[in-house]
């Protein structure tokens, strides 16, 4: 590797570091305000979603120019596919951050209802799911990510189970259907970030071995 190339790729993970950053925040602050039907907090991560675009464009914007002007090989070209990639899906995260804001904050405008689903439990999967998958980009991990590709079975199963427990709460409470449609649109907005984390995890793994994992079965015996 250049010393030059060598300084664009430590200037391009500060990049995508600093939007890992980002995007775990306002992901923590969307779960926030429905657990606390705070509608000024989710207010806030709507008003504040164009800084992650911006800094998914700067990234992309980096990526291109080091394929451009330097023509990485190996484990370096491996390396500013796979931040392409991942760009993309924190950017689809912010985007699913603000959607669960949104939700949010008409949630805290209306009554409160119980659904007799465990919202708590699921965000908090989730959250878990993208702290590890940007734990194992920091620390190159391949066993952290694979541990992201188990948890995603986990979440599909409590989404399922949310709507299974909506159909039934509307035949008992048609009345609350515009709120049970709006849990419903956060447990699945869930679902959607922990599937963007999981090929987050998917390219740190393709990022250091090499591997391409995605539709394939038994990766965590890996």
């Amino acid at each position: 590797m250049t010393v030059h190339l060598s300084k664009e790729i430590t200037r391009l993970k500060k990049m995508i570091l600093q939007l890992c950053a980002v995007v775990e925040d306002r992901f923590q602050k969307a779960v926030a305000a429905v657990q606390e039907r705070n509608a000024s907090l989710a207010d806030s991560v709507i008003a504040d979603d164009k800084t992650i675009d911006h800094m998914e464009v700067e990234v992309e914007e980096e990526c291109l120019k080091i394929l451009a002007l330097h023509q990485p090989v190996a484990i370096d070209l491996r390396y500013v596919v796979a931040v392409l990639k991942m760009n993309n899906d924190l950017e689809r995260i912010g985007d699913l951050a603000v959607n669960i804001s949104e939700q949010a904050a008409e949630l805290a405008r209306c009554e409160q209802m119980a659904v007799g689903f465990d919202f708590n439990t699921m965000a908090q999967k989730v959250r878990i799911m993208l702290q590890k998958s940007i734990e194992a980009l920091v620390n190159m991990t391949p066993p952290l990510a694979r541990e992201v590709l188990i948890s995603d079975d986990e979440i599909d199963n409590m989404n399922r189970e949310m709507y299974a427990l909506i159909y039934k709460a509307v035949q008992g409470q048609p009345q609350c259907l515009p709120i049970l449609l709006r849990y419903l649109s956060v447990s699945r907005y869930l679902e959607r970030i922990a599937d963007y984390t999981t090929n987050i995890a998917e390219d740190v793994i393709y990022m250091i071995e090499g591997q391409i994992v995605r539709h394939r079965n038994g990766i965590s015996a890996a």
